[in-house]
C-alpha cells in the first residue's frame, strides 16, 4: 500500500505508521503523554487524508476523509484536557491547555509534511533511468518492497 501512494521507503514507511499507531493508541489508554500521543496520531490521520482520502470527498461512506478529521479533532481535545484520570496527571505533570491542542494538530501537520515529502524524494530516488519501477515484481507490497 505505501508504495502506492509513494510513500517510499514502503516497509519503513509501514514500520513507521504501524508503531506510530500503536505506541501512540497505548499512550493515549494510559494517559501518557498525551499531546506527544496526540501528534503522533494526528500525522498519521493527516498523512491518510492527504495521500489516500482526500480525492473521495468528505464523507466516509465514500471512502472520504470525515472520519479521519473527526479522530483528529478527539486528539486536539484530549490533547487540551486529557482529564483527571490520566497518567500524566497522577505523575504531577499537567499538561493540558489550548495551547498543548494547538501544539499537538500542529506537530502533527509538520510531521506529516516531512514524512509525505520524504517519501515523495525516495520514490523519486527510486526511479531507474528510464522512468520506471526498479522493482516491479514488489507491486506495493510493504513486506517485500525496500
Amino acid at each position: 500500500m505505501m508504495q502506492s501512494i509513494n510513500m517510499h521507503p514502503a516497509r519503513r514507511n509501514s514500520i513507521a505508521a504501524g508503531v506510530t499507531e500503536t505506541a501512540g493508541g497505548a499512550m493515549l489508554a494510559m494517559g501518557l503523554a498525551i499531546p506527544l500521543a496526540s501528534a503522533g496520531l494526528i500525522g498519521t490521520m493527516i498523512t491518510a487524508i492527504r495521500k489516500v482520502h482526500l480525492a473521495n470527498g468528505p464523507w466516509a461512506a465514500n471512502g472520504g476523509w470525515e472520519y479521519n478529521a473527526v479522530l483528529i479533532a478527539a486528539l486536539v481535545a484530549l490533547a487540551d484536557d486529557p482529564g483527571e484520570v490520566s497518567a500524566d496527571r497522577l505523575l504531577g505533570q499537567d499538561r493540558s491547555g489550548v495551547a498543548w491542542g494547538i501544539g499537538a494538530l500542529a506537530l502533527g501537520a509538520v510531521v506529516s509534511t516531512a514524512a509525505i515529502e520524504a517519501g515523495h524524494r525516495a520514490a523519486q530516488d527510486a526511479l531507474a533511468d528510464d522512468g520506471t519501477s526498479p522493482h516491479p515484481d514488489t507491486a506495493g507490497d510493504p513486506v517485500t518492497s525496500a
